[in-house]
């Protein structure tokens, strides 16, 4: 892929006793952070970010990459059951007549998520953001990418960077602390014990 701007060290952390790998405010930052000259050289002119993980990392590098952010949400996984959905559901799309959608096609965008598992979810949004609005050039960025088959495709053309290659393991956000039972201080605590 053009752009693709995967990192050659795999991460590995040890599992929490739960077999879940976590991951502490400062983990996703620090990656983030990293990830930004990559990104700086695509030049994009807006972040898309895919709700609910893509929230925090597209407002992290906002911060860097100084352009608008608009947010969709898409439903893949069931968070009560943990489990896939049989089909990627558009939940909430962006406002294609605001002053920053308006003439997509002359901008670049980059798509924002916490993590490329199955690929599933990501396609389908790329594909959207092509049929809806073709812009001018389309990145995706992504915390984590799970190191396993992917289901779904990005078209050649589409620049891909990765903060990190991980094992194909439950990843725990602390944005998303309260779903697997615990405060934050209790998830960032087991993100430290799984750097150690």
């Amino acid at each position: 892929m053009e752009g693709n701007v995967e990192v050659e060290k795999n991460h590995e952390r040890k599992a929490a006793p739960d077999g879940r790998i976590y991951y502490s405010y400062a983990d996703v930052h620090k990656t983030l952070e990293n990830m930004v000259p990559e990104i700086k050289k695509f030049k994009p002119d807006l972040i898309l970010a895919i709700g609910g993980g893509g929230y925090i990392p597209a407002r992290i590098l906002r911060s860097y990459l100084k352009v608008p952010i608009l947010a969709i949400s898409l439903e893949l996984y069931n968070d009560a059951t943990e489990t896939m959905c049989s089909e990627v559901k558009k939940i909430q799309w962006f406002d294609e007549t605001t002053e920053i959608a308006r003439d997509m096609f002359k901008k670049k965008v980059l798509i924002v998520d916490e993590v490329d598992d199955t690929r599933t979810t990501l396609e389908y949004c790329v594909q959207e953001v092509i049929k809806t609005n073709t812009p001018r050039a389309i990145g995706v960025a992504v915390i984590h990418n799970k190191l396993k088959k992917k289901k779904g495709k990005f078209p050649a053309n589409v620049s891909y960077f990765v903060g990190e290659n991980v094992p194909d393991k439950w990843n725990c956000y602390p944005w998303e602390a309260v779903n697997y039972g615990h405060d934050i201080e209790t998830h960032e605590a087991l993100a430290a014990k799984g750097r150690a």
